[in-house]
């Protein structure tokens, strides 16, 4: 063992605050600036389609086509996560990601978008953003679980509130290109030497979850226990697909997926269409990420009171709203209905968040959970590329996005059901309930 290695224990002690929290701040920036670089499409997305005369449905497949291939990739990244742990894979994904950017300068065919946008940039944040924070966070708290991953993706709304805006002043007045540009070199400079302090868990540092002492954190896990049989099963993924309840967390996934990244991608379009000037779209896509800030803080914490099941069907409510107002917008543009669809979308749906992670942990607890929730993380990643794909296919068929938006409200009913279906309450209690 190295000398570093040996001092990181007692520094980390001797802090006059739980080391946890410095995970969750490095996890804060992290998602801020990786989520954002991947919501960022839907900015360059209309100079692009109008620069290339490219149809719709075209370049909203580079989205979707990055994301079925961050699907691929997400099992074998679940592993890497329990074999090497996040700070590898955290690492490569911001290089992954700064290569995307910078590489997308250079764009002046559609399979050279797919690659630089869609693929690297699309897998290059999948290794940073929910699916591999939501694989070691869980391990950093317990009784605190939902609140303290809901305080660090909430990064994705301070990011997006203060990052898209500038994306888009730059976009007016430099282009795209160097929106671009400009997005790559900060995640190079500020990403790769933060994420060096990352650990999977707090025993790595001599610690334990919530900063209990040695004796704490197994009673309080042990209370939480419903299920005995299924809690004391050790995971592994062959076991884990052989379930029911792993195919309904499956299917709630995937129609998150779809109904999260198909308004995320087709939102600033439509909203110019419907008559809101590109600015006003851009502050919009914004300020959705923002107020998601205190409803994935709040949701998240309420989640560890009543439970995981009852919070996943209030962000699902959240986006069916959403996309009833969006259909309400089809007859012009309404100021009343855009702040339903932003408060809607971003205080309630962005929440979905906060739990994803716990609900799978509490169900599938164990060595294997990264593998596992790599796993899951296909039907959610399969869902966000379907989900823009379909929508701007839809579009160009029927040259409207009506019958997009009612499938969307449909998978936010099928999703909360799943959900129900799945019941992590009946393997585990949350906190507020044990």
């Amino acid at each position: 063992m190295s000398m570093q290695s040996e001092a990181a224990p007692s520094l980390a002690a001797r802090l006059p605050f739980f080391y946890g929290w410095v995970i969750i701040a490095v996890a804060f920036v992290t998602v801020a600036l990786s989520v954002t670089a991947r919501t960022a499409f839907s900015l360059v997305f209309p100079p692009i389609v109008e620069e290339f005369g490219w149809d719709r449905g075209l370049a909203a497949g580079a989205f979707s086509f990055g994301f079925l291939v961050s699907a691929v990739l997400s099992p074998i990244v679940g592993r890497l996560m329990d074999r090497r742990g996040p700070r590898f894979v955290i690492e490569a994904g911001v290089l992954v990601m700064a290569a995307g950017l910078l590489g997308a300068t250079q764009i002046a065919s559609p399979w050279q978008l797919y690659a630089t946008l869609g693929v690297l940039v699309g897998a290059g944040a999948n290794c940073m953003s929910f699916s591999v924070q939501s694989q070691y966070l869980p391990n950093w708290f317990v009784r605190r679980r939902a609140m303290a991953i809901g305080l660090a993706f909430s990064g994705v709304g301070v990011g997006a509130i203060t990052l898209l805006p500038w994306m888009q002043s730059v976009i007016q007045h430099d282009g795209w290109r160097a929106s671009c540009w400009m997005l790559g070199v900060m995640t190079l400079v500020v990403l790769l030497p933060l994420n060096w302090i990352v650990r999977k868990r707090p025993q790595d540092l001599g610690l334990q979850p919530d900063g209990g002492n040695g004796t704490a954190g197994p009673a309080a896990r042990t209370i939480r226990i419903v299920d005995a049989a299924w809690a004391g099963t050790l995971w592994t993924t062959a076991r884990a697909v052989r379930t029911a309840r792993f195919w309904w967390i499956a299917v709630a996934f995937f129609s998150g997926g779809f109904v999260w990244y198909a308004v995320q991608v087709h939102q600033t379009k439509y909203l110019i269409e419907v008559g809101f000037s590109p600015m006003q779209s851009a502050w919009a896509l914004g300020l959705v990420a923002m107020v998601g800030v205190p409803g994935q803080i709040a949701l998240g914490a309420l989640s560890d009171r009543i439970g995981r099941e009852i919070v996943w069907a209030i962000t699902n409510a959240g986006f069916a709203i959403c996309y009833a107002a969006l259909l309400g917008l089809q007859s012009g543009p309404s100021e009343v209905l855009l702040y339903v669809m932003v408060l809607s979308q971003g205080l309630l749906g962005y929440a979905l968040t906060s739990v994803m992670g716990a609900v799978v942990v509490e169900i599938f607890e164990g060595p294997h959970f990264g593998s596992i929730f790599g796993l899951v993380m296909v039907a959610l990643l399969a869902g966000g590329a379907v989900g823009p794909w379909l929508t701007g296919v839809i579009h160009d068929r029927t040259g409207s996005y009506q019958i997009a938006f009612i499938l969307a409200i449909v998978l936010c009913a099928v999703g909360a059901f799943a959900i129900w279906r799945a019941s992590p309450g009946k393997v585990r209690r949350v906190a507020g309930r044990a």
